[in-house]
């Protein structure tokens, strides 16, 4: 695998072995996307309306499908190793002009187009870089080769109608069908991306790692609470102004139902799963893998910006001084609230299908209490619409404990047990440093 100039210099492309963990350098990838989650929710809450949910969600949509992909090709080759990183440096700065032009993804409001120029023209870079990568891994292949062709329509597909999108008020100018255009444009991306992804079948790729696929998926999803949670901060302005008892006691019960949320997914349901795909080989792993974290995740991320704007604007009433703490949430902020708490736990229920093949009756007994609970909330103040959210959300932890105490504390035997022979390896293999260090003379 020797390279020469400065690739040679730098290292060469590392693989990803099958007990690999999530790189160092993958993380710090992550913190543009915890931007580009920002910048969503943030350019939402200035135009929360109907069709500004939905280019949020087309916008989501679109940035989760270049997640896809990144770890796609983070199952083959170590993002942090030899010249890699210098690369992903140009995928990172076209994903954060990706994200800085997001709330401009549809048109400025003057009418130009350098927002949409500039989300089309991210977008082809950073795909282009994940292309380079992973036509450098199936290089010595022919069949994986012929595979990755299956991706060129959706691709290329793609970049032309975000880039005729962004081109349409050029040769629309001032009509009433370029909003319109541009809409069907990006839904036709996301159909496009998406339904190739299914019809590719087993996408011409395995899992090498299903330790570092799960771990991936896991990490950038407690990333995206945390950015719930920034955003509650920020959007309801509790930094700006004087704390109050109102405001606080929002402030804690947005961190008591986002806890509540993670335990969700992270106390029984991930674990479980992870196992699942490390017991599940060939295909049937990459359809898992596919299924289950690459889709079915993004119900759950769409869930939590939802929910999060929802909190936002309640807790910025509840916390406004000179607002009656007994006057009820307006506009859409509890059917938000709510609604992105159906559609997290709604994912995670079919999450938990596609991969345990199980259902659980309290989680679909949940999700009806949250249906029949938002015309309620929505006369309630918002200080008591969020303790309503919170009693419930906590009460189906509560709830799961107690009712699946047997499975949680055998599904903790096995993880343990795992973890503790992982462990004693390692100290083993580490041992062997005493007597003979790394670098000195055999």
């Amino acid at each position: 695998m020797g390279d020469g100039g400065w690739r040679g210099r730098l290292g060469p492309a590392v693989g990803v072995a099958p007990g690999a963990r999530v790189d160092r350098f993958e993380v710090f990838f992550d913190l543009v996307f915890v931007f580009s989650f920002f910048n969503i929710a943030r350019s939402t809450a200035a135009d929360l309306s109907g069709r500004g949910l939905l280019h949020a969600l087309l916008v989501l949509a679109v940035l989760w499908w270049c997640w896809v992909v990144h770890t796609v090709v983070a199952t083959r080759i170590r993002i942090g190793e030899g010249y890699v990183p210098v690369l992903m440096v140009v995928g990172m700065a076209a994903l954060f002009c990706f994200a800085l032009a997001l709330p401009r993804a549809f048109g400025d409001p003057q009418g130009g187009i350098g927002g949409p120029v500039v989300v089309a023209i991210s977008y082809v870079v950073i795909r282009a870089v994940h292309l380079a990568l992973f036509l450098r891994v199936v290089r010595d292949n022919p069949v994986e080769r012929r595979q990755l062709l299956r991706y060129a329509p959706e691709l290329t597909l793609s970049t032309i109608l975000l880039l005729a999108a962004a081109l349409v008020p050029l040769y629309l100018p001032g009509t009433s069908m370029d909003e319109l255009i541009r809409d069907v444009l990006w839904v036709t991306v996301v159909l496009l991306q998406y339904g190739t992804g299914l019809l590719a079948n087993t996408w011409g790729w395995e899992v090498t790692s299903a330790e570092h696929w799960t771990e991936r998926y896991d990490l950038i999803l407690i990333i995206a609470l945390g950015e719930s949670v920034i955003s509650v901060g920020l959007g309801s302005n509790l930094i700006g102004q004087s704390p109050t008892w109102p405001g606080m006691t929002a402030a804690v019960f947005g961190i008591v139902f986002t806890a509540a949320l993670w335990w969700a997914h992270y106390d029984v349901i991930g674990p479980a799963a992870r196992i699942a795909l490390h017991a599940s080989q060939g295909r049937p792993r990459v359809r898992m893998a596919r299924d289950a974290y690459a889709y079915l995740y993004l119900p759950m991320i769409a869930g939590i910006m939802l929910f999060a704007l929802g909190a936002e604007g309640i807790v910025h009433d509840v916390a406004e001084p000179g607002v009656p703490v007994g006057q009820p949430a307006h506009g859409p902020d509890v059917p938000l609230l709510f609604g992105g708490v159906l559609c997290y736990l709604a994912g995670n229920m079919l999450f938990q299908l596609r991969t345990l093949h199980t259902l659980s009756w309290l989680r679909l007994g949940t999700l009806a209490v949250l249906a029949v609970a938002i015309p309620p909330a929505m006369h309630l103040p918002g200080l008591g619409a969020l303790a309503l959210l919170t009693a419930i959300c906590v009460g189906l932890a509560v709830a799961e404990v107690v009712l699946m105490s047997e499975a949680r504390q055998a599904l903790r035997a096995v993880v343990f047990e795992e973890r503790t022979a992982h462990e004693a390896g390692e100290a083993a293999y580490r041992a062997r440093w005493r007597e003979n260090p790394p670098g000195s003379a055999s």
